[in-house]
Order: C-alpha cells, then sequence, then structure tokens
C-alpha cells in the first residue's frame, strides 16, 4: 500500500504554504476518475478525511517507472505521451459542462495558492514589464469554468507501464476549470526537457505532438482546438514559471539556458504565439529539418 498524507510546506525553497484539505480533493478526484476515466490515475482503497491521509495501491516498480528519470536519460516513449494525451482528452470530454462537478470541485482559492500564485503570478512580482500579460493569463485561466483538472501533469507524476499505458499521480491540485492548463502544463515539461537534452529535442517534439494529436482525438472535436489555443497562449508563461517562480525544475542549471527561456518566454509573453511549434521552433531550432 501507499499512505499519503498533503504537506502544508511544499518542498521546495521558497516559503510556499498550502492548505492541506488539497488531500481530500485528491481522493475526490480518484473517486470521480475512477468512474469516468479508468486507467488514468491509482484508484483510492480509503480515505480519512479528519487526519487527511489517502490509501492506494502500491504499483510495482518493476512494472511502472517514473517517466522524468525516462525522460532526462534522452529516452522519450511517444506511445506513453500518446497514452497521457488520451487520457487528458477523454477527462475533459466526460466532465465538460458538469454542474455538480463544479460544485464538488469549486476549488478556485486552492488552484490560485499551488498553481497561479507561485507559477504566473511569481513571475509577474519578478519582471514587471510582463506583469499585464502574465496577470491576464492568470485572470483568464482563473475564470474559466469548463471541465475537471488534474493540474499538476508532471513527468514526475506520470509512471509508465511496460505495455506504454501511463498513470498520473498526486492530483492534489484538482479543480474545476481549464483544461488548457493540464495540456500546458505536461507540454512545458517536454519542452523544458528539450532545452535540457538537445540532443532528445526530436524524440521531444515528437512526443509532444503525439500528446497533442491523441489529446484532441480524445476531447469533443467542437472544444479541442480552442483547448490546444489557450494551452499555447499559456505555455510561454509556465516555461518563465519553471525558471524564475517558486517551482524552477532542478536539472537546468546552465544560465545561457535559463537566459534563453526567459528571452523565448518573454517574447511570446509580448507577442502571442498563434501555434505551439512557434515557441519549439524559437527555443530549441527547426526539429522538423533535425528530424
Amino acid at each position: 500500500l501507499c499512505v499519503k498524507r498533503a504537506r502544508s510546506q511544499l518542498a521546495v525553497e521558497a516559503k510556499w504554504e498550502v492548505a492541506v484539505e488539497r488531500n481530500h480533493f485528491e481522493a475526490e478526484f480518484l473517486r470521480v476518475v475512477e468512474l469516468e476515466v479508468p486507467g488514468l490515475a491509482p484508484a483510492l482503497l480509503a480515505e480519512d478525511e479528519s487526519q487527511g491521509f489517502i490509501v492506494l495501491p502500491y504499483l510495482d516498480p518493476s512494472e511502472w517507472q517514473l517517466w522524468k528519470p525516462q525522460l532526462l536519460a534522452g529516452h522519450v516513449d511517444s506511445a506513453v505521451a500518446e497514452a497521457v494525451g488520451t487520457h487528458l482528452g477523454k477527462l475533459a470530454r466526460v466532465t465538460r459542462d458538469r454542474p455538480e462537478l463544479l460544485q464538488q470541485f469549486d476549488t478556485t482559492g486552492l488552484f490560485h495558492a499551488l498553481r497561479l500564485d507561485p507559477y504566473i503570478l511569481e513571475c509577474a512580482r519578478r519582471h514587471p514589464d510582463l506583469a499585464p500579460a502574465l496577470t491576464a493569463l492568470a485572470d483568464a485561466t482563473a475564470a474559466r469554468r469548463e471541465s475537471l483538472v488534474h493540474g499538476d501533469v508532471s513527468p514526475k507524476n506520470i509512471l509508465a507501464g511496460r505495455s506504454s499505458s501511463a498513470v498520473v499521480l498526486d492530483a492534489e491540485c484538482a479543480w474545476y476549470g481549464d483544461p488548457a492548463f493540464d495540456l500546458a502544463f505536461v507540454l512545458n515539461h517536454l519542452l523544458l526537457k528539450s532545452v535540457h537534452r538537445p540532443d532528445a529535442a526530436a524524440d521531444l517534439w515528437a512526443a509532444m505532438q503525439t500528446l497533442m494529436e491523441a489529446r484532441a482525438a480524445a476531447d469533443a472535436p467542437e472544444h479541442a482546438e480552442a483547448v490546444q489555443r489557450r494551452a499555447t497562449a499559456l505555455l510561454p508563461a509556465l516555461l518563465l514559471a519553471r525558471v524564475d517562480g517558486k517551482s524552477p525544475v532542478e536539472y537546468l542549471v546552465d544560465p545561457k539556458k535559463k537566459d534563453a527561456i526567459r528571452a523565448v518566454a518573454g517574447r511570446f509573453l509580448r507577442d502571442p504565439p498563434t501555434d505551439t511549434y512557434d515557441i519549439v521552433s524559437a527555443l530549441i531550432g527547426d526539429q522538423d529539418n533535425e528530424q
């Protein structure tokens, strides 16, 4: 078994305190997806809400491995990206416009404390020249109530199975809001790893394409394009956040690479991109030519 309890102070250098009640919303998220999107997340075996514990099955490392170390090692399995994209598309499709879920996951305050403030608004405080664009993105994201959102779709929270399946962990940021956030969040991590591992950049771009296509195919056709547009608009803010927000990625230590990310993020915050590939091309070059 795996027994989990939320921290009041998150494990980062900056002061970042968040209510531990988020553990209950993770339990609620797991209850919903077990019925609506089976396979997306681990089963919830038990919850002790008064003590803040949830109990999950232990997923054997001989069968399941974290995706993050695989990507950092340059091993990119696009089938895992496809599984993640399919999960995200289906999650948005089956939970969209559900008033009962909106009421159940009315967690905008938590989402602001866990995501919008430490990531996007922290960058607005550190980059006053970009603050209007960053604040507008945060406000637009916070205002949308469309579908159930995981909120932390990061490779460190994705277990890759032997059959290229994927399970997404740590749904403490669960929120009924904008599904574009989940898409932008995971694409951002793949893009950052392209900067860290330029030798694997072509494979990572291919995984990004696969993930986007799978997500669009699993979502309702009339919504998929709009979600992709909003995710593309969010991506520069999230890029900047993982350099200058409260939770910078630990593997980017080269000051030149950090400055390159700042420059590209600033460029597209001032002049929003029309396509995700615009950002990829500006940051890591023309991957189609390199392939």
